[in-house]
């Protein structure tokens, strides 16, 4: 067992593996669920580019709701990745911006856009051959059936 590694008999028959290396996994599967989010994916990436309007934003990101955006810009601001800044003018303009550590997020976020981009139509053949193989496999009437 590696040093790092430490067993805890917990009760009979079951034990722990404690590695200080490791985290806690609700608290990065609360992480990743967040920034593995198709929406806060594309904020981040257009945020990338330099700090940007709410309006604008909206504009660039097709399909995204008002709610929904402002709904992960909160979100996002609240986890540090993302800074809002007012500038008090009439209208207020606001002014939102990756931060530090939403700049060192940018690079894993960016590589992994582009691997999809590069491989949609990889994933798409897949998907057609997986689904042209389950309807084969499946008579028609109990597809109906089960649901």
């Amino acid at each position: 067992m590696r040093a790092a590694q430490e067993r805890t008999q917990t009760s009979p028959g079951h034990s722990v593996v404690s590695d200080i290396q490791s985290h806690d996994c609700r608290a990065v599967s609360a992480i990743l669920q967040r920034i593995g989010d198709k929406w806060s994916v594309l904020i981040i990436q257009r945020l990338g580019e330099g700090p940007r309007r709410f309006n604008e934003i909206k504009r660039i990101i097709g399909g995204i709701s008002q709610r929904m955006l402002t709904l992960t810009l909160r979100n996002l601001e609240r986890d540090g990745l993302v800074s809002r800044t007012v500038t008090p003018t009439v209208p207020p303009r606001v002014d939102y911006a990756l931060t530090e550590l939403g700049r060192d997020l940018l690079i894993p976020v960016s590589a992994l856009g582009q691997w999809a981009i590069q491989h949609t139509p990889c994933i798409e053949a897949a998907r057609a051959r997986f689904d042209a193989s389950e309807a084969a496999e499946t008579p028609q009437q109990d597809r109906v059936s089960a649901g």
